[in-house]
């Protein structure tokens, strides 16, 4: 018997998504970041739904509101990767039995903050008893069919872009767990982008009503692993010639005398969007995102070739399909990848 720690989580979904019956039609490709139903004159009600687990989703030194506010940006960054704004949000708990109301208020707290930065309430949902932290997040939001932003559309010759730089939560996470000081003048971004992550929505609305993206991917599970995700589901080919790799990760990799592309392009949980533009529309949706107070960092090309290149030390090298996987690496994910 194949156990699930040899399957891996992928593979896990894979197998029970085998034994459902397929809806007749399918909105959103299996796999992608939501969920969708046709709902009416092309319009669609889109579902999404991800789980924060005490164990290996939560550093030791993160606040019970720090983790509930995350669990509520995990869910709202997949929404922000299809240009949809969340209109509800239902909240499962799974609650030790030894925990105190101090920490179940913070939870609270949390879950709150975390909804109306994002302009959504909790409208409810269900608490049990567990033997872990569990919180499980609902969102529910509508979108034109026309609008919805997948991973399949990229073209070759679109340009590939993010909504920000990467290669900050691992440094964050080694001074988390080591309790290092790291380089002074970074050390709080580092730690900030483990234990206050944001979500892109704000970028994601406005590159949405732009019609200039052709695909899209939240980049929780790492920069490699979401770029081969859209590679995959659009049959496009990339050369990332301009890695969105931090200076202040350059900083810390030289101290540390470790790789900044390791840290850039394998980490995750950075909540960036990674997105791919036709040549013609690239300045629409600059300006767009720079409406929204943020910016896009041109990062490289699609190709028809079935390869993922990036720039490494000067030269393009292969880019591995790496990104971490629950069950597969077990326990915490900064001990899987550290």
């Amino acid at each position: 018997m194949t156990s699930a720690k040899r399957l891996g989580e992928r593979k896990i979904i894979e197998a029970i998504w085998k034994q459902l019956d397929k809806p007749p039609r399918l909105p959103v490709p299996f796999g992608d970041d939501v969920s969708a139903v046709e709902y009416k004159d092309g319009e669609l009600a889109v579902l999404k739904t991800d789980m924060l687990v005490g164990r290996t989703d939560v550093p030791t030194q993160m606040s019970y509101w720090q983790a509930a506010r995350k669990a509520v940006v995990m869910n709202v960054s997949d929404f922000a990767a299809k240009g949809v704004q969340p209109l509800a949000l239902l909240v499962s708990l799974g609650i030790p039995p030894n925990f105190e109301r101090a920490e179940i208020e913070q939870i609270g707290k949390g879950l709150n903050m975390g909804a109306r930065k994002y302009n959504v309430h909790v409208l409810g949902g269900d608490t049990n008893e567990a033997d872990d932290l569990i919180i499980n997040i609902t969102l529910f939001g509508l979108s034109k069919k026309k609008k919805l932003i997948l991973r399949s559309g990229a073209q070759p010759g679109d340009i590939v872009a993010t909504t920000g730089l990467f290669g900050l939560t691992l440094p964050g996470l080694a001074l988390l767990k080591w309790r290092e000081t790291g380089p002074p003048e970074f050390r709080d971004k580092f730690i900030d982008a483990v234990l206050m992550p944001s979500a892109r929505l704000r970028e994601g609305l406005a590159l949405a009503k732009t019609n200039a993206i052709s695909a899209a991917i939240d980049s929780s599970d790492g920069l490699a692993w979401s770029l081969h995700e859209i590679s995959r589901a659009s049959n496009v080919g990339f050369i990332i010639d301009n890695p969105p790799i931090a200076p202040e990760t350059f900083k810390f990799a030289k101290t540390r005398n470790l790789d900044p592309f390791e840290l850039g392009f394998y980490g995750g949980e950075e909540y960036e969007l990674i997105v791919t533009i036709n040549p013609r529309h690239y300045k629409k949706a600059e300006r767009a995102v720079e409406k929204q107070g943020g910016k896009l960092h041109k990062i490289g090309k699609a190709t028809a070739k079935d390869e993922l290149l990036a720039q490494r030390k000067g030269k393009l090298v292969k880019l591995k399909k790496r990104g971490y996987e629950h069950f597969k690496h077990g326990g915490r994910k900064v001990d899987s990848i550290l």
